[in-house]
């Protein structure tokens, strides 16, 4: 049918990933294949797994994505050998593409989707670093009548809601990035060791106060991702006096009418 996604044959992908054999990574759902088409375009074929008893080749479950060149981001920001490092302009625009590729999930979607598992690992670069959200392993779908959201704890610790990883939160970075941020030392966390970071500290440390905003506890103080987009492309401002007490009043009035014109965060962003 037009406009609906190619379909392969099992057959065919054996012979695309040369018999699965060359391997990209694996997750909690399965493994992923480095392929190439007839048409010469490189793919990533996800042989999925965990759903149910397979009898024949013909109920395998495999999945066809577009080869993204550069790999997951993990690989790039916990790879101290990476070479070049990313800079602050590419950084800026993964973060801004993980925004809005979220935005557009929780409020743009014929039905409201919940990833869950949003983690660096599950980032996706191209080769002009276009970032793209995968693996909706553990995604829930949410009628768009739906006010509020309550799902059981899972997705990975350390990428949790803030509600739900109270416990493990000082063993990732999180616990030191809430410890800076009530210090007022969040200028501490930028990279010193990259002059391309520290030339451009203040717009990092904006961008940390919006992620503060996002990081709270209490649920119905987080902003909807729709807003987060707004803040990172500049479109509204944020002030230097954002903190867990008093981060909507932080907010100039602009994004105040901002926020109130959209969705309400409380919708998407919790509970978990």
């Amino acid at each position: 049918m037009l406009g609906m996604p190619n379909r392969f044959s099992y057959e065919e992908l054996k012979n695309v990933t040369n018999n699965f054999s060359n391997k990209l990574g694996q997750g909690g759902f399965g493994s992923v294949f480095r392929g190439i088409l007839p048409s010469g375009s490189e793919v990533a074929v996800k042989h999925l797994v965990g759903f149910g008893p397979v009898k024949s080749p013909s109920q395998l479950k495999l999945l066809v994505y577009k080869y993204m060149a550069n790999g997951s981001l993990d690989q790039w920001i916990f790879n101290k050998n990476q070479e070049p490092a990313l800079g602050w302009q590419i950084r800026k625009k993964i973060i801004l593409d993980i925004a809005k590729g979220l935005a557009y999930l929780h409020e743009e979607c014929n039905q409201k989707i919940l990833h869950l598992d949003i983690k660096s690992q599950n980032i996706l670069l191209d080769e002009n670093f276009n970032a793209k959200v995968s693996d909706f392993g553990l995604s829930k779908l949410i009628g768009r009548d739906q006010s509020r959201v309550v799902t059981t704890m899972r997705g990975t610790p350390g990428y949790m809601a803030p509600e739900c990883s109270q416990q493990v939160e000082d063993r990732h970075l999180v616990g030191l990035f809430r410890r800076k941020q009530e210090m007022g030392q969040l200028m501490d966390l930028v990279d010193k060791c990259s002059d391309d970071m520290l030339s451009n500290a203040a717009e990092v440390v904006e961008m940390m106060k919006v992620t503060a905003w996002c990081l709270q506890t209490e649920y119905a103080r987080r902003p909807s991702m729709s807003i987060v987009v707004k803040l990172f492309e500049g479109s509204v401002d944020v002030v230097s006096n954002m903190n867990e007490e008093d981060l909507l009043n932080g907010l100039t009035h602009e994004a105040m009418e901002t926020f109130a014109s959209t969705v309400l965060p409380s919708m998407l962003s919790g509970p978990r």
